[in-house]
């Protein structure tokens, strides 16, 4: 990052944080949210309150590797010090990766193209105390190929209102889930999500259905037939946050916006 003063209209902020112990995304009365954070370590370090824009509004308790969020300033700062500085302000759990001018028709939410999810399951007989809040944990032996095809049935653009949560605000239930896949990685399963969006607590959902495949408790043609009740009573319960990761947002190319992080953001 260049070291030269820069004033620009609008920055692009790329975040991390662990949610464990966090609100989510959005202001809460109690200051306990990601925004709640950021804005206040925004403040000590420019003088001046900036309001903040993230990619997706992730609940309490999930966590995010590529978070993005624009701000609108005409400060006169190296890019590095929107790093440095603001980090100096945040508490450990949350930081900000990278910093880049975007154009002032940038939208960190509606600018978008696709978002994507992994969640992170330990299937092992004995839980694991070091991944406690940053996975999700199955005892049960779990078939990854009937999970990866009951993924298949549910790839596409759907109604997903089997899996949407009550309190959903989205005008609608239509979405395109571009990419669904269950990968093994020794005794972790990687769930990936992509979509244009999401809806309030879809990926949870879908995860807790695909377990309900995984462990036999139904067969894969089930989701299919909890996807066209457009029902949520038909579906699994909702699976933990624990294991919930925001791991990158796509944007138009051009706008060279520093890569995902495609390693796993825990070793368990």
């Amino acid at each position: 990052m260049s070291a030269r003063l820069v004033s620009v209209e609008k920055l692009a902020l790329g975040l991390q944080y662990d949610g464990a112990a966090l609100c989510g995304w959005q202001t809460q009365p109690n200051g306990q949210s990601v925004q709640d954070a950021l804005e206040r370590a925004l403040l000590q370090f420019a003088g001046v309150p900036l309001a903040t824009i993230c990619a997706g509004r992730t609940d309490a308790g999930v966590h995010a590797t590529y978070q993005v969020v624009h701000i609108q300033t005409g400060l006169e700062r190296p890019l590095q010090a929107w790093v440095r500085g603001v980090n100096r302000f945040l508490p450990h759990s949350i930081g900000v990766r990278w910093a880049c001018v975007v154009p002032s028709t940038f939208h960190a939410r509606y600018s978008a193209l696709a978002r994507r999810y992994d969640y992170w399951i330990i299937n092992d007989p004995v839980r694991a105390p070091l991944a406690q809040d940053r996975a999700g944990w199955v005892f049960r032996p779990l078939d990854v190929e009937a999970m990866q095809r009951a993924a298949m049935l549910l790839t596409g653009t759907h109604d997903f209102s089997s899996f949407r949560s009550a309190e959903c605000q989205a005008k609608s239930p239509v979405r395109e889930l571009r990419q669904f896949t269950v990968e093994r990685r020794g005794r972790l399963i990687r769930v990936r999500a992509v979509a244009n969006a999401f809806l309030h607590h879809m990926v949870r959902n879908l995860v807790g259905a695909l377990v309900y495949v995984g462990t036999g408790r139904n067969d894969a043609s089930w989701v299919a037939e909890v996807l066209a009740a457009r029902d949520r009573t038909r579906g699994a319960p909702t699976f933990s946050a624990a294991g919930l990761y925001l791991t990158h947002v796509e944007y138009d190319p051009a706008l060279e916006l520093p890569p995902a992080d495609e390693n796993p953001p825990f070793l368990a």
